[in-house]
């Protein structure tokens, strides 16, 4: 008997073999907030009857249902790999390093066609009793990282899903022993793409990747719920860099609108070797759009820069992550 609170709930994970398809969940992940509901629409018949004065009971249908909703989460140094995998989009087997017990993963941009998730929810009842919400069909739209001074490096992912099953068993949830990312780990590198160099006076940085779809593909045969969302804009990433005014290089880039690549890496404890436990986000190209400095008093000139990730042409962003995960 779990705890009756928010205590005893959890989350699994599971790549779906296809959309909307169930596997009981194999990964469970340390979330610290979710807002994952199933959403449906209704019609009532307004047909009039002589001196009825209330609308039928069984005159009300369900036309359609989808989930949605976010996943909040910090990263950890185990058990990313299928959130980043279904956010990226590339498929991906982690690549051991040398004879070590570090793998790495290597999530390029990529179309996301074909990537989702079951996500299974339990929820605790104040009797103790778990409830289970399996959601189906699970697409992240958005991702957003952040992590500032004193913080751990934080996830928030936006979700949309095709259906919500209350029948299956609620697997039992295992933890690995994991610990997150931090902002104690954390450089932030810009310059020409492959010689980046640290940039002094960083703050708090943030990076959100979305991946815009078509959600609404509700057709006749469907049974109220949608085919798998197909995309239909091109990726938006975009960023903050909150800072003190140490220096002007990205005052300069912000007057001359030039483009520099950044990374976003943290770095952690040596699983073996050479070899650490890391989480890196590469943007081989973005561009300042508003942040030149401000004087609002006596303190430190604290600009915020927010930048725009672009395709430089050659390289594609792309997110880094080495731990001891064999597979995803």
């Amino acid at each position: 008997m779990a705890i009756g609170s928010g205590l005893g709930a959890q989350i699994g994970i599971i790549a779906e073999s296809s959309y909307g398809t169930f596997a009981a969940p194999t990964k469970f992940i340390e979330f610290t907030k979710e807002s994952l509901v199933l959403k449906k629409t209704t019609a009532q018949s307004a047909g009039i009857a002589a001196g009825r004065l209330l609308p039928l009971s069984s005159r009300r249908v369900l036309t359609r249902k989808e989930v949605q909703g976010s996943l909040e989460m910090e990263i950890a140094n185990k058990g990313m790999g299928l959130i980043l995998q279904t956010l990226m989009g590339t498929s991906v087997t982690p690549v051991q390093q040398a004879a070590t017990t570090a793998y790495l993963q290597t999530h390029t941009l990529a179309s996301v066609a074909g990537k989702s998730l079951v996500i299974q929810k339990g929820v605790p009842l104040t009797s103790g009793t778990v409830t289970d919400k399996t959601l189906l069909g699970c697409k992240i739209t958005s991702g957003e990282f952040s992590c500032g001074v004193g913080e751990m490096l934080n996830g928030s992912f936006e979700i949309d899903g095709k259906d919500c099953d209350e029948t299956q068993t609620l697997a039992v949830a295992s933890y690995s022993n994991m610990s997150p990312f931090h902002f104690g780990q954390m450089a932030l590198k810009i310059g020409t793409f492959g010689a980046e160099a640290a940039l002094d006076g960083i703050r708090k940085v943030s990076c959100k990747i979305e991946r815009p779809q078509d959600v609404e593909r509700f057709y006749a045969n469907q049974s109220a719920l949608k085919k798998e969302p197909i995309e239909n804009d091109q990726v938006k990433i975009t960023g903050t860099l909150e800072s003190d005014y140490t220096g002007t290089t990205l005052d300069d880039l912000h007057t001359s609108d030039g483009a520099t690549s950044l990374v976003w890496e943290f770095i952690g404890p040596i699983i073996a070797s050479t070899y650490t436990e890391t989480f890196r986000i590469t943007l081989p190209a973005i561009k300042l759009d508003e942040g030149p400095p401000t004087v609002d008093g006596f303190g430190v000139v604290k600009p915020t820069f927010n930048f725009t990730g672009l395709y430089d042409g050659t390289n594609l962003p792309k997110i880094e992550y080495m731990s001891t995960d064999v597979t995803l």
